[in-house]
């Protein structure tokens, strides 16, 4: 069954599955969706501290 993406809580989920995995470079790409997906900036910065690191990222 292929995964679906449509909130920031199953961005958030993956994260936290990927961070247990120890695939920290994905679990930060991923927080970072979820952080973009979420309306409250209080809530964002606290789902991007829970996964600390640089941004990988390669925005056009």
């Amino acid at each position: 069954m292929p995964l679906t993406f449509n909130t920031a809580a199953d961005y958030l989920s993956a994260a936290r599955q990927m961070a247990v995995t120890g695939r920290t470079t994905l679990a930060r790409l991923l927080a970072e969706e979820a952080a973009d997906r979420t309306s409250d900036p209080g809530e964002a910065a606290r789902i991007l501290r829970e996964f600390p690191g640089p941004s990988e990222r390669q925005e056009d």
